[in-house]
């Protein structure tokens, strides 16, 4: 294949260049006398650098044809990387003036993941001298990511180039397997962030994204974090500090770059065109994980909702087919159904959604009254994901609502009653969890299912007084019930998992914030809740023994 710059090239120097690809490389050479040559001549006589790719058979796969300064190389994304991360190519390329390999020729080899970068001079009448040449090199202590040689011509460069590339590729997957096992057919991601905030509190993000691909069977190799006075428009992170992060995520494996920060479509596409990974933001993360954990028809409903409304500014640029849209991890629920749908058709598909929902939540209103005509309170617990919302319940109500120590565990809501003394009861309500950064297409969607929170008598919002982070938490899920109107509710502060925190730390805390602390693991340690929530709705009168009862 002929590629690069061919204009004011004269026929025969055209057909000189396509007869190339003709011509082979012996198997043990990194390229051949007679091959070299010819290169450096053409290249003297049209004065522009060529370029050969060559795989491991010996054979010129693409000729590429530059300016009197570099070369671009064309798209490779057919020829797939190995279980080293090399691609079994290597680019040998002309120098007009004898130049050493340049930074730009670096870059291409660690981000392409080529097997060699060698750079001819082309010497008097045309004939080739000094070969420069790089390859990469496995993690090092000394974080050396290349290793530069050079050689007096093509004739002095003794290699056996397949027995170096299969020491090289050992090596690397030797290294690669010290970090995770090579067989797992999980992704393995590399965690970025850049922003303004302070380091801390872009660390401390990053730390609940790690826990966000954990709960996504994500492996975690590493974590970037840059603060940065100014948010590029096109990259997020400047360019030059992408491409690092990029070659260093390649050379440890990686097969996914997840961003804190939320992508606009215009940085996805410019991101994504500089590597081959799959890139995703916190926000498509966080739209898979709900993928995963919908189960009744709301769930699944409001959960393709959302990520229609996420896809849509993104189907830009790429024609109207969502044949494009990946598979896997940030591209569950509609994208897997490989529907080829424009964006007129895509608005339908949500309008008609929308309507499904709007009779859905017709539903749920329909029972709501019958609750609230019953004149049984209503309690709904919100929190934190990953607070312990639904073991509380489970241990309040001897039920069995899912629970797992992963965030958003629980996604569809669940309604359990709690039985008093006296033939008296409540009905308690279990949400989805709350996050920072919570994607708007998300919130907007779930609406209706928490559109239950509205009817609450009394909203128990439960927080996990051992997580560091437990202030910043309550204060993430004050501002979310605040958009979502209910900041006026009644509420009642619970820390839970007071077992993995000292008795006057805890009793401290709970001073401080008027909370009633509880472990969801003892249930001996619920009596100052129920108490509490006797006073609430039945005032004035004795609270003794609670029997609990379940029913769904």
């Amino acid at each position: 294949m002929l590629d690069g710059n061919l204009t004011g090239l004269k026929p025969s120097q055209i057909k000189a260049l396509e007869r190339i690809h003709k011509r082979r490389t012996a198997a043990d050479q990194v390229i051949g006398p007679d091959l070299a040559r010819f290169l450096t001549e053409l290249s003297g006589e049209i004065r522009r650098q060529l370029a050969v790719l060559i795989d491991r058979q010996g054979t010129v796969v693409h000729v590429i044809v530059g300016d009197d300064r570099e070369i671009v190389i064309p798209d490779l994304s057919r020829y797939r990387l190995g279980r080293s991360g090399l691609r079994g190519l290597r680019c040998i390329h002309t120098h007009l003036n004898g130049e050493p390999l340049s930074q730009d020729d670096l870059t291409d080899l660690a981000l392409l993941r080529l097997d060699l970068m060698a750079a001819i001079a082309v010497g008097e009448r045309g004939l080739p001298g000094r070969i420069d040449y790089a390859h990469l090199l496995p993690p090092n202590p000394e974080g050396k990511g290349v290793e530069l040689l050079s050689a007096p011509s093509v004739h002095d460069l003794h290699l056996d180039f397949p027995h170096f590339i299969s020491s090289l590729e050992s090596e690397m997957e030797r290294k690669m397997g010290e970090t995770f096992d090579l067989s797992d057919p999980r992704e393995k991601a590399i965690l970025i962030s850049a922003g303004r905030e302070p380091r801390a509190e872009l660390e401390d993000s990053l730390s609940e994204l790690a826990e966000l691909a954990r709960t996504a069977d994500v492996v975690v190799l590493d974590q970037v974090v840059q603060r940065t006075q100014k948010i590029h428009p096109r990259f997020l992170m400047g360019e030059g500090k992408l491409k690092e992060v990029i070659i260093r995520a390649l050379q440890q494996g990686a097969t996914l770059l997840i961003f804190d920060q939320e992508l606009s479509p215009g940085q996805a596409r410019a991101i994504g065109a500089m590597t081959e990974m799959k890139v995703i933001d916190r926000s498509q993360l966080i739209l898979d994980l709900f993928a995963r954990r919908a189960h009744t028809l709301d769930g699944k409903v409001q959960v393709e909702l959302a990520q229609l409304k996420y896809i849509m500014p993104r189907l830009l640029g790429k024609g109207t087919s969502m044949s494009r849209l990946m598979g896997g991890l940030g591209g569950r629920g509609p994208g897997e159904t490989k529907l080829e749908i424009d964006r007129r058709r895509i608005r339908d598909r949500i309008t008609r959604l929308e309507k499904q929902l709007a009779s859905l939540s017709k539903g749920r209103r329909q029972r709501r009254q019958r609750r609230i005509r019953s004149q049984v309170p209503i309690i709904s617990i919100v929190g934190y994901t990953n607070a312990g919302k639904s073991t509380l319940l489970n241990a309040l109500t001897q039920s069995a609502v899912f629970t797992e120590d992963l965030l958003f565990a629980t996604l569809d809501t669940s309604s359990r009653r709690l039985r008093f003394p006296q033939e008296r009861e409540v009905i308690i309500t279990d949400t989805v969890g709350f996050i920072r950064k919570l994607p708007k297409s998300l919130l907007g969607a779930f609406k209706a299912t928490l559109e239950e929170l509205e009817d609450a008598d009394l909203l128990l919002h439960v927080v996990d007084i051992s997580d560091p982070r437990f202030e910043e938490q309550i204060a993430a899920v004050e501002r979310i019930l605040q958009d979502l109107d209910l900041g006026t509710l009644p509420r009642q502060l619970v820390f839970n998992k007071t077992d993995k925190v000292s008795s006057q730390e805890v009793a401290a805390l709970c001073r401080r914030f008027n909370a009633i602390g509880v472990s969801a693991l003892d249930r001996s340690s619920f009596n100052s809740l129920l108490s509490e929530l006797e006073l609430r709705f039945w005032p004035g009168e004795s609270a003794d023994t609670v029997h609990e009862h379940s029913e769904p």
